[in-house]
Order: C-alpha cells, then sequence, then structure tokens
C-alpha cells in the first residue's frame, strides 16, 4: 500500500501536465563562463534546429552579412558572423544569424541562448521583433571571448503574427550564438505555475494533536488558529511623519512587518551641517517599529562608523553601497577596491545584518548594459574575494523601478541572481501587482518592500492611501494581496485520533483548544509554521 502511494503522489506531480514539467524554475543555467554551451532549455522551444547541428538550417543572416557554422575542439557546433563594416564609415552594430517565428497573441516566452564573441568582452542584447515591427529587448549579457556565456529572458506578445529573433552588440566583435531556446506558456499556465509556486514556498501542511491531561487523543476538539505574523517579510517606506499622527501608525503596523525609513537615516538627514550630528528623529522611528515588532531594513548609502555603530543589532539589513553598478563614486575616490573594503568595514561593525547591494534596472530594463544579472553577479563575486569577506553575509537588493513590466525576464534574472545562493530581496517596488505576484512565487525571493511613502504633501510615484488614511485604489489592491497570502483555516475539529491537518500560511500562531469536558478553560499554545515545517513532519502535541 505505502509503494503505491508513493506511486501515485509520483504521478501526481509529473502527470499533471505540462505547465509544471515546463515552467520549474531553472536553476541548471550557468553563471560561469564555459568551454562548451549546454543544450538549449525546453529542448529549443518553438526554435528550430538551435543548436545547430544541421548548419544553419531555419536560420538567415542579413544584408552584406557573411555568416557560417565552426566547432569546438569537442565537436560542438555553433554560428559564427562575421561583422560588417558600413561602406560609409558609419557605425554599423554587430549582428548575429536570425530566425523568422510566428508569435501568438497573450503569451509569455522565455528565451535563453550562450554566446560569445571574436575579441574582449561585448554587451550583446536579444531582440525579439514583433508582428507590428518593434524591436523588444528580451535580454543581454556580457559577452566574452574563449568562452560561453549564457544570455536568460523573456518577452509578452500581446498579438499574433510573424517576428524575428536575433542578437545584436554595437562594439566591433564578431558575435557567435549556439543553444537559442524560445518557450512559449499562455498567460493561463504562467499564472498557474505562479500560484502552485507561492503554495509551495510559502505555505505547509502540519499536523496538531490534541491529547488530553491523560494523554490520550481528544476526538471533537475545537481549534482555533490565529496568524499571529505573516513570515514572509512585506513592507513599505516609511516617513518622519508617523511620529506625530497616529491614525498614519495604525494604517502603516496593522500591514506591514517590514520598513525601510525613507530619507531618515541618510547622511543628509542625521547630519545637515558638517560634526553636528542628529539621530533624534531616526531615533524615534527606530523606537515605533520595534514596539510593533516591525523588522529595519536601513538606506545606509553613504557613510560607516557613526550610523553602523549605533544601530548595529537593531536592523536586520544595510544598504551598504547603493546603485553600485551605475555609479563609481567611491571607486574614483578610493580606488577599485573600495565598495568590498566597504563592505568589509560595515561587516565588522554589525555582524549580524545582511550586507545588500541594491541596483536598479537588473530586473526591470534587460537593455541596460550596466546592471545586467553577469554584472551584477561579477559584482558580488569581487566583493566576496575581498580579503577578508568570505564569511560576510551578503544580500542581493533589487529595486524592482518598473513601468510596464516584462514578467519572463524578470523571472530569468531571478533565475540567475538565485544561483549566488545569497538572500534576495525587491527592495523599492512601486507597485504592480504582476510584479509582487511574481515576487512572492519566486522561491529564492526571501522578502519585498514598497516604495509608496506616505506624505501629507504629496506621494513619490503613488499613494496607496488618502490623507485621511483611506485607502486609494492602489491601497486596496496591496490589501488583498496581503488577505490572500494570509488565507487559512480559522477553525477545525479533530477527528477520532486528536489529530488534524492545516494547511497554513507561513508565520507565527496561536492555536486555541476548545472541548466540551473542559468547560470554558481554553488551552493557547504558540506555533511557527516555516518552510521546514513539511519537510520534518511537524507534529504538535497540546495537553490540556
Amino acid at each position: 500500500m505505502e509503494k503505491v502511494l508513493v506511486l501515485s503522489l509520483i504521478c501526481i506531480s509529473l502527470c499533471q501536465g505540462w505547465v509544471v514539467q515546463s515552467l520549474e524554475y531553472d536553476h541548471t543555467a550557468s553563471i560561469e563562463c564555459l568551454r562548451d554551451p549546454m543544450k538549449p532549455l525546453y529542448n529549443g522551444g518553438i526554435i528550430q534546429n538551435g543548436e545547430f547541428n544541421s548548419g544553419l538550417m531555419g536560420w538567415s543572416t542579413h544584408r552584406d552579412i557573411k555568416a557560417g557554422l565552426s566547432s569546438s575542439p569537442s565537436g560542438n557546433k555553433f554560428a559564427v558572423v562575421q561583422r560588417a563594416d558600413s561602406l560609409s564609415g558609419a557605425a554599423v552594430p554587430s549582428r548575429s544569424v536570425y530566425q523568422k517565428i510566428q508569435l501568438q497573441g497573450d503569451t509569455h516566452y522565455s528565451l535563453s541562448a550562450w554566446l560569445q564573441v571574436s575579441a574582449g568582452a561585448a554587451h550583446v542584447k536579444a531582440f525579439v521583433k514583433t508582428p507590428n515591427g518593434e524591436r523588444v529587448v528580451a535580454g543581454s549579457v556580457s559577452a566574452q571571448s574563449g568562452c560561453w556565456s549564457m544570455l536568460k529572458g523573456g518577452m509578452t506578445a500581446y498579438s499574433s503574427g510573424p517576428g524575428q529573433i536575433f542578437f545584436e552588440s554595437d562594439a566591433p566583435v564578431d558575435i557567435w550564438l549556439d543553444s537559442v531556446s524560445l518557450q512559449p506558456f499562455t498567460f493561463d499556465e504562467w499564472d498557474a505555475h505562479r500560484q502552485q509556486s507561492a503554495a509551495k514556498v510559502r505555505r505547509s501542511t502540519v499536523r496538531v494533536v490534541v491529547r488530553g491531561a491523560d494523554g490520550a487523543p481528544m476526538a471533537n476538539a475545537t481549534v482555533i488558529v490565529e496568524l499571529l505574523r505573516a513570515g514572509f517579510p512585506f513592507g513599505n517606506t516609511l516617513t518622519k511623519e508617523i511620529l506625530d499622527l497616529p491614525a498614519y501608525e495604525k494604517w502603516f503596523t496593522s500591514r506591514f512587518t517590514v520598513a525601510t525609513f525613507e530619507n531618515e537615516m541618510k547622511w543628509y538627514s542625521t547630519e545637515w551641517t558638517q560634526n553636528n550630528e542628529d539621530y533624534r528623529v531616526a531615533d524615534a522611528m527606530l523606537k515605533l517599529a520595534q514596539k510593533y515588532n516591525i523588522k529595519l531594513k536601513a538606506a545606509m548609502q553613504k557613510r560607516l562608523k557613526s550610523v553602523v555603530t549605533r544601530y548595529a543589532g537593531k536592523v536586520i539589513h544595510w544598504d551598504v553601497v547603493n546603485e553600485n553598478l551605475h555609479f563609481n563614486f567611491f571607486e574614483t575616490k578610493l580606488g577599485p577596491n573600495a565598495s568590498p573594503m566597504i563592505y568589509n568595514q560595515v561587516g565588522a561593525l554589525d555582524k549580524n545584518a545582511i550586507l545588500f547591494m541594491n541596483e536598479f534596472n537588473t530586473l526591470e530594463q534587460p537593455g541596460d548594459p550596466n546592471p545586467v544579472p553577469s554584472k551584477y553577479v561579477a559584482k558580488m563575486k569581487q566583493i566576496q574575494s575581498y580579503p577578508g569577506n568570505s564569511a560576510l553575509k551578503l544580500g542581493v537588493g533589487l529595486e524592482s523601478h518598473f513601468s510596464t513590466p516584462n514578467i519572463p525576464y524578470m523571472r530569468s534574472a531571478l533565475d540567475t541572481l538565485a544561483q549566488l545562493k545569497l538572500p534576495m530581496w525587491l527592495t523599492e517596488v512601486k507597485f504592480l501587482e504582476q510584479v509582487l505576484r511574481e515576487g512572492y512565487a519566486h522561491p529564492s525571493v526571501n522578502g519585498m518592500i514598497m516604495w509608496a511613502a506616505w506624505h501629507a504633501k504629496g506621494c513619490y510615484v503613488m499613494c496607496l492611501t488618502d490623507n485621511s488614511f483611506k485607502n486609494l485604489p492602489v491601497g486596496t489592491l496591496v490589501d488583498k494581496l496581503i488577505a490572500e497570502w494570509k488565507t487559512h483555516k480559522t477553525a477545525a475539529t479533530t477527528g477520532a485520533d486528536g489529530a488534524l491537518e492545516l494547511d497554513l500560511p507561513h508565520g507565527d500562531y496561536n492555536l486555541t483548544v476548545s472541548h466540551p469536558s473542559l468547560g470554558t478553560n481554553a488551552t493557547v499554545r504558540a506555533m511557527t509554521v516555516d518552510a521546514a515545517s513539511l519537510a520534518s513532519e511537524h507534529l504538535i502535541n497540546i495537553k490540556v
């Protein structure tokens, strides 16, 4: 019987359909540069001859561009395109071979390819040309000579018709291409997988056993289930106005479990004039956050000893050097190892907090050459390799400044960054429901903070509430998500064996047990549900 049950469970996970098998989060993609590329994901999807084992069949070249086939010492075949120089002397982009494709409307496409360039390193973009002629950037990578780099990305087609896929660089290089894949997923398939993933990584089933004073199972006992604190950290930006407005305090603390001070810990807020530090506002805000057990993610940004020493042990995260891939303020002043050195010093001052590298456009803009996932990974490895930094608690901070989100690209970027095996947070989300849902469902995202601070004179980008702290439509949608993520059975009755099973979102709970034999004497027990609850067959005995 046990073997039959096991086989049935395997069939459920594998036979439930193409969605589950094809849309699992990809943790096989390499963040290293390899001698030979891996096999294409999804067996190439809709791409013909993605491994070029049949020469250039299915592929075409732009006019006046010379393309051919080459192979590695191991026998792996790949496409080689020689750069075409403009007869007029004007700069022209380097291009790869291209393939004509048929796009389906209302469909997400996951893209992957392996790229190499003839010399040095070059930023190579993947383009999908849509039926209306638009060139959509579906991903990019810093490709190198001498080894293969994987580009992961994606795009969404909103109309059906003919399209193209190709790769391009502004650098004067030849582009080598192999193991190309483009896999379609309907919106329903994508959403179904996201829901399955959220249920898997954010919830667990626990078994509760109620026993009487004599140790015997207590049948027909009523168990009231109260969620005290959600396990997945979801927060918002906090401003100093909360100190003077009880309505703001109530609105904020009833929703969010983590907070980032918008400006109150930044250098210019606590040292407006040089050598005159004033932490009164920041101290008061921290005290209020501690009162409600709201964890603080501090935006440190520019300085070390003063602020870190003052708040060490009281915050869970530091944004150590903000937007480090776009800007190089400290490197220009202190040399190429300035950032790793600063992380080293902050780690010495606060050994418990996670030290984040916070960056924008890593998720939002696949065409931005500065913060692409491959460069983010390289910068983080530079920080880790600095003497004394190997044991630092580092984290990946992704600002999530979306306008129109490219959800397939967002997922591919999260997959790539997940291979660093570091805590990963969406740190400055301007509300977009699909972005929050994607982050919540991704198994490697550890928390999310919105950038939706309230101000009496108006909000930056968006407001969740009006000045009377009544929800605006966006705030109502946020509350809907919070309620959805907390949904659980609030009461259940034990069976003849005194047991019951509860499917619960991760978090801290109180279980209140009542039974006719107890009269008015109910018993309350605390319980924490987390990712280990199911794996360890979490069992709670309640003696009443």
